[in-house]
């Protein structure tokens, strides 16, 4: 089930269902402690006798955002009920609060008795061993704690707090939890459980025929009891209303701060444009770490997650990130990199939240019983390649200079090291996909982009013979690519090569792949070089998913989430990311205003392929078009951001020399 809103700081991350139901809450990092764990934290209202749950399938629902702000705005009507809920829910940018305000309108002609039910059900440190939830009187909250994690709870309706509660077991024995006490409109008021507990209180109050009022619910989070009673009071002293304001405030400044290129783009696409932007600041951690997804339905399918920084990811996302003008959320994503970095020069497959190395399936023996290095060498090619676009971005020549001796010189050392003498190329490692082990285009085309960028700091620092050192390794893998990596019968390249073990023979795999956008986005050769172009119109060509829902896949027969083996319509499931390149391409190539229409068209198939909160996922079923994996996917929104920067970049170029 995609997470239809997701709203953040970098230190707590909170994600909602379509039902409005909170899902998952991390903390204190994005993607690392989810004290939810996908459970359902329920919302009922009782009107005048009547009792349902949100998710009852009563209620018309439509998730959303407020406009250009990380403030959401659903909406849910139930017509037998004559209630109509507006929902907004906000993060605090600095402090670990959710707050979430309910406009309750009653649609009847008569006043209406409502009580509005919150059911908290967490799983805190991942697991329901040894949980603590209380009701705390002597400031009408409900807690629930274990260790150093606290989480405090309360409400307020008509100008009253909490007036029903109750804690109890949940999923052990018969006990499926406190929200069952909720249906009949009454709780049993049992103030401790302990185990495996959850916990439901109401906020109650009377609206007149035709009359809307306000109702609140805030969370706290913090390492001690009254670390989070200190923000439960901070929230009384502003006001409930003001700290809803402030926070819809703040991220519509955040995300406005930049003024966007005046272009012939629709307001929704740059509507998707600043959504973008917001949903990548949600997933980015204040230690710099950039996680990939932190949807965790996607546990059931493998028992693991996307909650993770793979370092390719992370580089692309954060040079994206630049461009758009927010250098300072992403300086610390190469800050750390130059920590995680390894003694010999490279970054691992990927990282937990917290930086530490994460889980793997890359091996560090081979099929043929030698030692290999477990790695995905573009991870640390890109990681430099981006470094020098946030450089260019920003012109900070001693932020540059900090990190010059601890990342790129040592990650530029392993680039020049790890290369096959007799092709010119890399040495064998994970393709960008983390699937298969060779020599690869797109690995190939990453390291002479983190060459030439390790060779652009050198000059910027005066080091001139190192310069042309970098300079001299970037050439080589350029000619190893024109050589070996380029098919002169078909007149394009190819996905990738591997050598057999003892001998000097080459299998080509000739399968077509996407990625290849990377021989023109790295810089290795033009974007309207015959090579390039022969190879880009084939991927369009082959890779085009041909059902009403369109889109390109990643490369030909993509086995991963596959919903057919019709792979001459259906090559695989259309991806948000590898439709965008495309885009990229166009608008790269582009001569004049004209040639950017089609690129146009792609970000019109992105915004209509979201969800209807802005919401990007990382790949779509080719015959319904709904979200498949995960979403958001941080690296779709990303790159929607890079190419629509592309497309701001070359329209007011080109339109500049219209002019002249």
């Amino acid at each position: 089930m995609p997470r239809h809103l997701v709203v953040g700081n970098g230190q707590l991350l909170i994600n909602i269902d379509q039902f409005l139901q909170i899902r998952d809450i991390y903390y204190p990092y994005v993607g690392q402690q989810n004290h939810v764990q996908g459970h359902a934290n329920r919302i009922g209202v009782w009107v005048d006798g009547v009792f349902t749950w949100l998710h009852s399938g009563e209620w018309r629902i439509k998730p959303g955002y407020h406009r250009d702000t990380l403030v959401t705005k659903s909406e849910a009507f139930h017509e037998h009920l004559g209630i109509k809920l507006i929902i907004e829910d906000g993060v605090h940018q600095r402090e670990m609060l959710m707050i979430r305000k309910l406009t309750i309108i009653n649609l009847h002609k008569k006043e209406r008795q409502v009580r509005v039910f919150f059911h908290q059900d967490l799983n805190i440190y991942e697991n329901e061993v040894g949980d603590t939830a209380y009701y705390w009187p002597d400031h009408n909250t409900v807690v629930h704690y274990k260790r150093y994690r606290y989480f405090l709870f309360n409400g307020e309706f008509d100008n009253t707090g909490i007036v029903q509660y109750t804690t109890g077991v949940k999923r052990f024995q018969a006990a499926e939890g406190t929200w069952r006490d909720a249906e009949d409109g009454h709780l049993h008021l049992n103030p401790i459980a302990q185990g495996s507990v959850d916990s439901t209180f109401s906020i109650e109050g009377a609206i007149s025929p035709g009359e809307k009022k306000d109702a609140y619910y805030w969370m706290t989070i913090g390492r001690t009891k009254e670390e989070v009673n200190s923000i439960n009071e901070y929230v009384k002293e502003i006001g409930t209303s003001l700290t809803v304001e402030k926070i819809r405030m703040y991220w519509s400044r955040w995300v406005n701060k930049s003024k966007l290129p005046s272009t012939d783009l629709s307001s929704d696409l740059i509507e998707l444009y600043k959504r973008s932007l917001l949903i990548v600041r949600t997933q980015t951690n204040q230690n710099g770490t950039i996680i990939a997804a932190n949807d965790s339905d996607i546990l059931q399918y493998n028992r693991d997650h996307y909650s993770y920084m793979w370092p390719r990811d992370g580089a692309l996302i954060a040079a994206a990130m630049s461009r758009a003008g927010y250098h300072g959320m992403v300086a610390n994503f190469y800050r750390c990199c130059a920590e995680l970095l390894t003694k010999d020069g490279f970054l691992h497959h990927k990282y937990n939240p917290d930086g530490s190395v994460g889980s793997s399936w890359h091996p560090y023996i081979g099929k043929d019983g030698a030692p290999q290095l477990p790695i995905q060498e573009d991870e640390t090619a890109l990681v430099l390649w981006a470094f020098w676009e946030h450089y260019k971005a920003t012109g900070d020549i001693e932020f540059a200079q900090s990190l010059y001796r601890f990342l790129v010189r040592p990650s530029a050392k392993f680039l020049l090291s790890f290369m096959d003498d007799s092709l010119d190329l890399p040495k064998p490692s994970y393709d960008l996909w983390e699937e298969r082990l060779g020599i690869f285009t797109f690995t190939a085309s990453a390291a002479y982009g983190g060459l030439m960028a390790a060779y652009n700091f050198a000059r910027l620092f005066g080091e001139d013979d190192r310069a042309d050192i970098y300079r001299k390794g970037a050439e080589r893998i350029k000619k190893g690519i024109e050589t070996n990596l380029f098919d002169k019968e078909l007149q394009r390249f190819v996905r990738g090569i591997s050598l057999k073990k003892g001998s000097n023979e080459i299998t080509v795999d000739y399968t077509i792949e996407s990625s290849m956008f990377g021989l023109f986005a790295f810089g290795v050769f033009e974007p309207d070089d015959p090579r390039v172009i022969e190879t880009m119109r084939e991927i369009e060509e082959k890779l085009q998913v041909k059902t009403a829902v369109g889109g390109i896949a990643r490369y030909y027969n993509d086995y991963y989430f596959q919903q057919t083996q019709n792979v001459e319509d259906v090559p695989g499931n259309p991806w948000i990311i590898c439709s965008l390149w495309i885009a990229k391409w166009k608008i790269f190539k582009a001569k004049k205003v004209e040639d950017l229409k089609e690129a146009k068209k792609i970000f019109e198939w992105t915004r209509t392929h979201a969800l209807p909160s802005g919401i990007l996922p990382e790949q779509l079923h080719p015959y319904s078009g709904k979200p498949l994996s995960v979403a958001p996917l941080t690296w779709s929104h990303s790159t929607y951001v890079d190419v629509m920067n592309d497309y701001f970049e070359k329209y007011t170029a080109l339109t500049s020399a219209k002019k002249h």
